[in-house]
């Protein structure tokens, strides 16, 4: 019976090893993944700067980025609206009151201050919506 136990202490200590060493690699991979974003959100930042002050002459404003772009915000800040409604749905109803928490004061300030930017959002895509139509004539 010893040489079981003995034998299977060994095999314990590999399995936590390799779990380890899949766990780092995974964090590795989600570093290097979050390096990648931080620099190509850097790299946008830049040219748009760039671009505003007239250093480099890009058209930043074309279509093909202008209009994905857009449907990109607009699809998150609707998506972001349906989470919310669903979240104060879901909190709201009768049959799981018995379960529920009462709210935080952070976490609705933080509900609020997300619906506000969803709003905000959907504003500014119509505003601009409207401006570029009333500038360059709907194209």
């Amino acid at each position: 019976m010893s040489s079981t136990t003995e034998a299977e202490a060994p095999r314990a200590n590999l399995k936590l090893l390799n779990w380890s060493a899949v766990l780092f690699a995974f964090l590795q991979s989600v570093c290097s993944a979050f390096l990648a974003l931080s620099g190509i959100r850097l790299f946008i930042g830049a040219t748009a700067f760039a671009s505003a002050l007239g250093v480099v002459k890009l058209e930043m404003h074309i279509a093909a980025i202008r209009i994905p772009m857009m449907l990109i915000a607009l699809v998150g800040s609707l998506l972001n609206l349906l989470v919310i409604w669903q979240v104060w749905r879901l909190h709201g109803r009768s049959a799981s009151a018995w379960r529920q928490k009462p709210v935080s004061a952070q976490k609705r300030r933080t509900e609020i201050l997300q619906l506000s930017l969803s709003l905000v959002t959907l504003f500014l895509l119509g505003a601009e919506y409207w401006a570029h139509g009333k500038l360059f004539g709907g194209h």
